[in-house]
């Protein structure tokens, strides 16, 4: 059975990227350049350093004020495979 992953933390950064923080520990910097790279007016907006930025969490996925998401365990997956993600430091 696989675990629902949930990201807990989402920080807007410069370039498109997002630092994010899941469930699961595991936390990286993902860069969305490959989805702003496509066109749509759920995307479009995005690209708006302004819009951006107002990245929120919503039942633990990002989210724009203009209701577009991402799903939490396919940007894991993406970070996984590009070697992006680390576990979390023990506090």
């Amino acid at each position: 059975m696989q675990t629902l992953i949930k990201i807990l933390e989402v920080k807007p950064l410069p370039d498109h990227r997002l630092s994010l923080v899941f469930s699961d520990g595991a936390q990286g910097v993902h860069d969305l350049g490959w989805l702003l790279a496509n066109a749509g007016p759920m995307i479009d907006p995005l690209r708006d350093p302004a819009m951006f930025e107002r990245v929120f969490l919503e039942h633990g996925a990002p989210t724009w004020p203009n209701g577009f998401d991402l799903s939490p365990w396919s940007l894991r997956r993406r970070m996984q495979e590009a070697g992006e993600l680390v576990a979390a430091a023990a506090e």
